[in-house]
């Protein structure tokens, strides 16, 4: 593993940036930690662009068996070092060491994912038309078609989740496993975590014999280096997790380019729970207690925390609020990631009390040391809601918005005008769900995943998970930034007409050396032809 110094990685070389120079602060206690980081120079992000370039085609001919073997690779790697990587990301993020340790296991967890995807290989969905010289009017070509990788693609490290959607997190991952080269831009408050994850790449790139440009990592601020990166000609795709203000900054730049690429970008989600009279009056103490555990699970800054609660009027649901109200004066504040976070939930908050007919339920109470977050829950009534389009507006942390609704009617109306979020929830007992079937149509139709029964926070990693919903939760609703799927968005399309065998992707070729399962004249077959 390379020894930090402060400087970004540029394949196998380092940069040798004077400036400008940033530190890492611990947010728990607001000191300065130690070693300087310095910001990429342009002709940093050109060299890390030229090499990813270079990289390219041999990336994309390498097998599955290759890919996985550099997955698996990375994977062990993280795992021993994984003491070292906790030391640093608990001093620059405050995070307590089980959820950093339990953040790396996720991380060490998707690697394996997609290392057993390519491997196996059936993912690149090989499709194969045969020839049929005889079809009238016309005679039918051979044709064939498969996935390949886009490119270089850019991955945006996340501020909340300084392991799994980070150096080495699900985008990084999805891309290696697609074949694409991948320039990571750090994030600003955790370089020491990120210089050391890249450490760990490099030495697997360098273990596996891929060309150099497979990995970079660049430091400095994504307003400036990451600009710069996002409109290199080189780049075929970007992977960003963030806020919707950075999120549609990099949006800008890309369909700008004289060749727009896309931008797969997490930004905002208030992933609203509907809760039900039956779930309400058999057991409304319970909901209230885990209501408030994911509001305020990592201090509420996580992704998929329920921003949104929307009732219809009765004395269960009266009696529920009243209880969770109690909970959240009582709640314990939090240290939240960034200085500069804390002072966006603090506006957030100061924001949505000032709302005509907005009024704050609960606060816990506040030590006034720097950095933490106070749990807050905020009630309306559904034609304010529907009528205050800020109201939709994600708080990032521990911040909740009960929504009234005075019946069912109403509560349709404002669950049709939600905007897109990750999740949506429903709590019911089965006469409720069955009372209310049309409620699972109208959340479909505005997130990626429902739950039932259950609270959003906590994201399961696997093939069939959805991390994704419509704008402005992801910037494509059609794709998932976690789980096997994620593969598919750095990858496109190819068909080969009327190819010899000899020159066809060994996945097409008439032998199936690989085994696959290929659709071949519209029927599934892992048969040779």
């Amino acid at each position: 593993m390379s020894s930090p110094s402060g400087q970004s990685f540029l394949g196998f070389s380092r940069s040798q940036s004077t400036g400008p120079v940033q530190r890492c602060v611990n947010p728990a206690t607001s000191v300065e930690l130690a070693g300087d980081f310095f910001q990429a120079t342009e002709a940093d992000v050109l060299k890390a662009a030229t090499l990813a370039a270079a990289a390219a085609p041999s990336l994309s001919a390498l097998s599955g068996k290759l890919k996985a073997q550099f997955l698996r690779d990375i994977a062990t790697r993280i795992e021993a070092a994984t003491p070292t990587l906790v030391a640093r990301a608990t001093q620059e993020t405050g995070l307590p060491e089980a959820r950093c340790q339990g953040e790396i296991g996720r991380t060490i967890g998707q690697l394996r994912l997609f290392a057993d995807l390519v491997d196996k290989g059936d993912w690149i969905d090989a499709r194969i038309e045969t020839a049929n010289p005889e079809r009238k009017p016309l005679p039918k070509p051979d044709h064939r078609s498969m996935l390949r990788p886009l490119g270089p693609v850019a991955v945006f490290c996340a501020s909340n989740f300084p392991f799994a959607y980070s150096v080495a997190g699900g985008d990084t991952a999805s891309a290696f496993a697609a074949g694409c080269p991948v320039i990571v831009m750090a994030h600003h408050a955790h370089c020491g975590t990120a210089e050391i994850m890249g450490g760990l790449i490099v030495d697997a790139v360098r273990a596996c014999n891929l060309p150099e440009g497979t990995f970079s990592l660049l430091i400095g601020q994504g307003r400036v280096v990451g600009q710069q990166l996002a409109k290199h000609p080189a780049l075929r795709a970007i992977g960003f997790t963030g806020s919707r203000l950075g999120g549609r900054a990099l949006m800008d730049t890309a369909a700008a380019r004289p060749s727009p690429i896309p931008v797969y970008a997490e930004m905002s989600s208030v992933n609203p729970v509907v809760l039900l009279q039956g779930a309400l009056a058999a057991r409304g103490e319970g909901l209230a207690t885990g209501m408030l555990g994911s509001c305020t699970l990592g201090v509420g800054q996580f992704c998929t925390q329920p921003g949104l609660l929307i009732l219809e009027r009765s004395a269960e649901a009266e009696a529920f609020v009243a209880r969770l109200s109690t909970l959240f004066a009582e709640a314990a504040e939090g240290v939240m990631l960034t200085s500069g976070i804390h002072h966006a939930y603090v506006n957030g908050l100061v924001a949505r009390a000032a709302q005509k007919n907005v009024r704050v339920l609960a606060q816990a109470k506040s030590s006034g040391d720097a950095n933490r977050a106070t749990p807050t829950l905020f009630a309306t009534e559904a034609a304010v809601f529907l009528a205050n389009d800020s109201l939709q507006e994600e708080i990032f942390g521990p911040s909740s918005l009960v929504v009234w609704c005075a019946h069912r009617e109403e509560r349709d109306r404002v669950v049709t005008a939600l905007h897109g979020s990750l999740t949506a929830t429903i709590h019911g007992t089965d006469e409720d769900l069955n009372k209310n079937k049309e409620l699972v149509v109208q959340l479909e139709a505005i997130a990626g995943r429902l739950v039932i029964n259950g609270f959003p926070t906590g994201v399961e990693v696997s093939h069939a998970i959805v991390h994704g919903g419509p704008y402005p939760s992801l910037s494509d609703g059609r794709s998932t930034s976690v789980g096997s799927n994620a593969i598919y968005r750095f990858t496109r399309l190819v068909c080969y007409q009327n190819f010899p065998d000899a020159q066809l992707p060994a996945e097409l070729q008439n032998a199936n050396p690989l085994g696959l399962s290929r659709l071949v004249n519209g029927n599934r077959s892992d048969a040779a032809l």
